[in-house]
C-alpha cells in the first residue's frame, strides 16, 4: 500500500511512521510512506498557501490552487489512489472503516488541513472525508497519524499472528477486549485468575467472553 501525505508539516510524521508496527510494515514492503510538502505548491515568491476567507471571518484558509496541485502530484505517483481529507465534517473513523481500507489494500493520499480550514472547491478532488472525533485539532496531521496507524497494522502479516487483528477490541462489533495477564502469577497479593492457568481452553474462552469490557 502506497501512502502519500500532503501536509505543511511533513516532519511531524517521521517519528511516528518509522517506529513499531509501522516500521515493520515498511520493512515487509506492506506499506510505503512518502510526503508532499504543500508549501512546494504555494503561489508566488513566498510560496503562499493560505488567504483570508471571502465574506469575512477569523483566521486563514488553505487556498484551493496549492491543494489541487499537490493532489495532482500525488495522483501522478499513484493514479488509482483514494484521496482522504481529514476534516471535522467527515465520517467518524472506526475499526470497521480501518478494516475496509486495509482489506482493499489500495493506495491512499491523505490531505492534512491547517488554519481555519480549506477552500471548499478542493473537495471536488477528494474521495473520502474522515474525522477522528468531535473536537478540534490544530491541524490534520495528528488525525492522519491515527488513521494510518489503524489501517496499516491490519495489513496482512504486519501484526504477526494470523488472528491477532480478529480478536482485538472493536473487531467483531463488541466494544472491548477481555482483561490480559502475564507473569508473575501473584503481584502484591493480586492473583492472576485461576482459570487462565488451568490449561482448559474451553473454560478460558468462556471466561474471556464473560469478561469482555471489564475494568
Amino acid at each position: 500500500m502506497k501512502i502519500q501525505i500532503i501536509s505543511l508539516f511533513p516532519e511531524m510524521f517521521k517519528g511516528v511512521l518509522n517506529t513499531s508496527m509501522l516500521w515493520k510494515a515498511q520493512e515487509q514492503k506492506r506499506a510505503e510512506f512518502s510526503y508532499i510538502h504543500l508549501r512546494d505548491y504555494g503561489l508566488g515568491p513566498r510560496k503562499t498557501v493560505d488567504d483570508t476567507p471571502y465574506g469575512g471571518g477569523d483566521g486563514m484558509l488553505l487556498m484551493v490552487e496549492p491543494l489541487h496541485k499537490a493532489i495532482l502530484a500525488a495522483k501522478n505517483n499513484a493514479p488509482n489512489a483514494r484521496v482522504i481529507l481529514l476534516t471535522p465534517r467527515g465520517e467518524t473513523f472506526n475499526q470497521a472503516i480501518a478494516k475496509k481500507y486495509a482489506d482493499a489494500d489500495q493506495d491512499l493520499i491523505f490531505v492534512c488541513g491547517r488554519y481555519e480550514g480549506y477552500d471548499e472547491r478542493v473537495t471536488e478532488w477528494v474521495d473520502d472525508f474522515i474525522s477522528i472525533g468531535e473536537y478540534v485539532l490544530t491541524g490534520g496531521e495528528v488525525a492522519a497519524m491515527v488513521v494510518i496507524d489503524a489501517i496499516v497494522r491490519l495489513l496482512p502479516g504486519v501484526l504477526g499472528g494470523e488472528t491477532s487483528a480478529e480478536i482485538e477490541s472493536f473487531s467483531d462489533g463488541k466494544k472491548l477486549e477481555y482483561p490480559h495477564y502475564t507473569r508473575p502469577e501473584v503481584y502484591k497479593d493480586r492473583q492472576v485468575p485461576r482459570v487462565l492457568l488451568s490449561g482448559n481452553h474451553a473454560e478460558i474462552t468462556k471466561w474471556r467472553e464473560e469478561h469482555r469490557g471489564a475494568h
